[in-house]
């Protein structure tokens, strides 16, 4: 009990400010690459791995399978069952996370100095050798399900999944990576198990440490931990093609407001113009009440509680999308306006207030998210999953200072499509087209 108190301490404990983290590169004996950043003040590390591919993996007649299967991995490994695993890892005061999203499965580890070689032992048990025993599986197969089931009466769920079928149809990003109740229902151990072998391969690792552990000995750890992983994965899925056209989409829904869902294409993260993009979505809607979107709807008409858009840069596809709710006889009312904001910034582009004033927040709101060594390492992965260099902690904000009203009103015109925008709207609204059946 005692460990478990002073383990869940040094989760709150910050590294030294962003600015002066010295990330390592680190190459293992077997040629496996993390980034590092050392902390020898406590006895404890945070490691995050993550590998590329996530649900898009999954074959169309198998969507879930990657989600059943890394929410399995901590169920049993070796000739531990479940409560076994469970009960060795509490012993170590070790904490273990698996998680499975569109383009990636991740797993988290923190564990004590103390315990580093056992709690490593434990961990590359359960993503090489885990059991999938019957009992387990189906217990977690109810579990996805009542999650499946829960969505279907979620208008919010319903928008966001209509979007996306909308958008890319049969590519994987065009259904839930959850899968749906046929599909999970029909999932056998084979098909787990083809998931598990294509989804951890040493083809698609990044690796993030940090925390009290050196370069040699995260070297070691690395092939220890992930050494034996099979070396290639399964293919990964082509380009997604954008299927929606301009208009709204109503699905019927009885709830006295509807929900929206709204978007168009977006831009890559690797983009050169990235920066701009990022600055003039957070002007736009970036969900502080300062934000156009959140001006216009909420704070002068009254029309919701709170409105967003934001870019989604992912592996194969890129959206710049928006969410709102409002009640069935404004619906109509905030669409117009909606659409009516993104015109006017694309005409105009932004004002030199407003661009300072998003420069200062960005800027000074960043350090903040280097809060402890767990988040600092789940940073240091998504940068390596970006392809961002090893210095951007040290150079973002100057990007973001660098960028212009020049630079924002070229990406205003690139970047925004009012014509192009397609409202997903689930609910009873009036004034928009007949409704549609629940899909």
């Amino acid at each position: 009990m005692i460990l478990r108190v002073f383990f869940a301490a040094l989760v709150a404990f910050s590294l030294p400010a962003y600015a002066e983290l010295p990330i390592q590169k680190v190459t293992s004996p077997g040629g496996i690459t993390a980034w590092l950043v050392e902390d020898h003040e406590i006895p404890f590390t945070a490691l995050e791995i993550q590998f590329r591919g996530g649900t898009s993996l999954d074959p169309a007649e198998q969507r879930g399978g990657v989600n059943l299967m890394t929410a399995l991995l901590e169920e049993g490994a070796g000739d531990l069952d479940a409560q076994a695993f469970a009960n060795a890892r509490d012993a170590l005061a070790a904490r273990f996370g698996f998680g499975s999203s569109t383009d990636s499965v991740s797993i988290s580890a923190q564990f004590l100095t103390e315990n580093r070689d056992e709690a490593v032992d434990l961990l590359r048990l359960a993503i090489t050798a885990p059991r999938f025993d019957a009992d387990a599986v189906e217990r977690v197969r109810g579990q996805v399900l009542s999650n499946i089931r829960a969505e279907l009466k979620s208008p919010e769920a319903i928008a966001a999944n209509s979007f996306d079928r909308l958008a890319f149809g049969t590519h994987p990003y065009g259904s839930n990576g959850d899968g749906n109740e046929m599909s999970v229902a029909g999932l056998s151990r084979a098909d787990i198990e083809a998931a598990f072998k294509g989804a951890l391969s040493r083809d698609r690792i990044y690796v993030a440490a940090t925390g009290d552990i050196d370069g040699a000995q995260l070297g070691a750890l690395l092939d220890t931990l992930l050494g034996d992983l099979p070396a290639k994965g399964a293919p990964f899925p082509k380009r997604a093609d954008w299927g929606l056209t301009p208009g709204v989409t109503v699905i019927d829904f009885p709830s006295p407001q509807s929900v929206i869902y709204f978007g168009q294409q977006g831009i890559k993260r690797d983009d050169p113009d990235f920066f701009p993009a990022y600055i003039l979505n957070e002007i736009l809607g970036g969900g502080r009440f300062t934000a156009r979107l959140m001006t216009e709807v909420r704070d002068k008409r009254g029309l919701t509680y709170g409105i967003s858009s934001y870019l989604v840069p992912q592996d194969y596809a890129e959206m710049m999308v928006g969410q709102f709710s409002s009640a069935n006889a404004t619906t109509a009312q905030a669409i117009d306006i909606v659409r009516a904001e993104w015109k006017r910034l694309y005409d105009n582009g932004v004002t030199a207030e407003e661009l300072a004033k998003t420069k200062t927040y960005l800027t000074g709101s960043y350090p903040l998210r280097f809060d402890g060594n767990a988040r600092i390492a789940r940073i240091l992965v998504g940068m390596q999953a970006d392809g961002l260099p090893i210095d951007y902690a040290q150079t973002r904000n100057a990007k973001i200072e660098a960028v212009t009203l020049e630079d924002i009103a070229k990406i205003a015109k690139r970047l925004l499509k009012p014509d192009d925008l397609h409202f997903v709207v689930v609910g009873q609204p009036e004034g928009l087209p007949e409704n549609l059946p629940k899909p």
